[in-house]
């Protein structure tokens, strides 16, 4: 652990003691007794953070009770020394960062499908939180000898009310110790220190993943609507962005692992393609391919886009919402409506699929002009496949119903102004807007990788 480490350098290289002094302990020994003292509350052993041995030297020490072996002076003296040191920054580096890095667990755990000798996994984590290092050790060093050890432990504390109430529910009578390991690993998830927070703004977007709803909120207003995410194989990552612009009939360009496992083998089939309204284009030169010309090893080579038109039966549905992200995940509709009645619904390739898109859509309206929101309701239903085809290809038909929808309200996208923060998190407990604490499954195993990095301190 970093603490650990931290420890071992600062004695390695020989750097003056912090309790002991020629006078014995000083009294910063105890600020940091008074806080381990309560470690058990949260759900922690005195014993993972040496409080008995710290509290038998600490009286040896005021009492002068030293004897042969490991009670001779020196040995006690040192003991406690060290312990003490690394008890304390065990606890500000938990209680500031968190007890373990999210960043280095979620993104060491799915490996990417990459033909390459080179192990590399998915990215499930793409929150820029902070973390431990050696500036943060230095400012623990720095508080410990101007004797502000505990107005620097409560600093430390995290400030999310939710936090305590978690904190509360845990020192209850009647949870089990499956209870509390729940608890615990939520504890941690309010610890880690997020760029942003929901509570921050007055409207936003949230997606907790294991409730399986979006919640919006302006205000008083809240929208909230069923939403489906990611399956197992390919668990949606949590992020926190801001949702941009709002793309009407977008086109859908798939990723390399939908092409290699779906379209590979139904190469030379025009009609699959032709049917499901896809296309080839030249990554380089944005030249189409026709169909026909399209080969195996083409595709496999990375070389060229599989493209879907806009419209209906597109697999991102009539509209979808951007935010700025690496991982190329968005909020979308969706062609399988069906997909909104069941009770599991970790089903996509990644993105999120929204039950209501249209009323997230006039939610993200700064203005609710009516004109607009009729152009968006308008741009949802028509129908735009003549809009898709290559002009050459176009009936005399088509291309007047082409003609008809330029002429009429259809809008292709809308800026989003203000930006909306948006929120892809995972809180297995999570507070409803009544304050009352919600239990949801752990759909992707999060909980256990948890717990498992928190039994260091159990």
């Amino acid at each position: 652990m970093f603490a650990d480490v931290a420890t071992r350098n600062i004695y390695n290289n020989k750097k003056s003691f912090l309790w002991v002094d020629r006078k014995g302990v000083n009294s910063r020994a105890d600020s940091i007794l008074n806080y381990l003292q309560c470690i058990n509350s949260l759900g922690f052993s005195k014993q993972k953070f040496c409080l008995h041995q710290i509290e038998n030297d600490l009286r040896r020490i005021r009492s002068l009770e030293f004897g042969d072996g490991d009670n001779r002076i020196n040995k006690v003296i040192a003991r406690l020394e060290y312990n003490l040191t690394k008890a304390y920054l065990r606890y500000a580096i938990g209680q500031q960062f968190g007890f373990m890095n999210p960043s280095k667990v979620f993104n060491k755990l799915d490996v990417q499908d990459l033909d390459t000798s080179k192990v590399s996994y998915h990215k499930l984590f793409d929150i820029k939180i902070k973390h431990e290092n050696r500036d943060f050790v230095e400012y623990a060093l720095h508080k410990v000898h101007v004797d502000s050890v505990a107005e620097f432990l409560r600093e430390t504390e995290p400030k999310s009310p939710f936090y305590y109430a978690l904190r509360r529910q845990l020192n209850s009578t009647n949870v089990d110790l499956l209870g509390k390991a729940r608890i615990q690993v939520n504890m941690e998830r309010c610890r880690w220190r997020m760029p942003d927070y929901p509570q921050a703004h007055s409207k936003y977007v949230l997606v907790n993943i294991p409730s399986f709803h979006l919640y919006a909120q302006d205000g008083d207003n809240e929208l909230i609507m069923r939403v489906a995410f990611g399956s197992f194989e390919s668990k949606t990552p949590l992020m926190i962005s801001e949702i941009k612009k709002m793309e009407i009939n977008p086109q859908w360009v798939m990723p390399r692992s939908i092409i290699k496992k779906s379209i590979i083998p139904h190469v030379g089939n025009v009609t699959y393609f032709d049917q499901r309204n896809y296309f080839i284009r030249n990554r380089y030169t944005g030249k189409i391919v026709e169909t026909r010309q399209v080969t195996r090893q083409m595709l496999e080579s990375g070389d060229y886009f599989v493209i879907q038109r806009g419209g209906e039966g597109n697999a991102m549905g009539r509209i979808v919402f951007r935010f700025d992200n690496d991982l190329a995940i968005y909020l979308h509709d969706t062609s399988s409506r069906d997909v909104f009645e069941k009770s599991d619904r970790d089903v996509s390739h990644g993105c999120v699929r929204v039950e209501r898109p249209f009323d997230l859509a006039v939610f993200l309206l700064e203005e609710k002009e009516s004109s607009l929101i009729d152009k968006i309701s308008y741009s949802m239903t028509a129908d735009v496949t003549p809009l898709g085809i290559e002009e050459k290809k176009l009936t005399d038909k088509m291309r007047t119903v082409a003609d008809t929808l330029n002429k009429k309200m259809l809008i292709g996208s809308v800026n989003v102004t203000p930006h909306i923060p948006i929120f892809i998190i995972y809180y297995t407990l999570y507070p409803s807007r009544d304050g009352k604490i919600r239990s949801y499954p752990d759909v992707y195993g999060y909980d256990a990788l948890i717990y498992k990095k928190l039994k260091n301190y159990i």
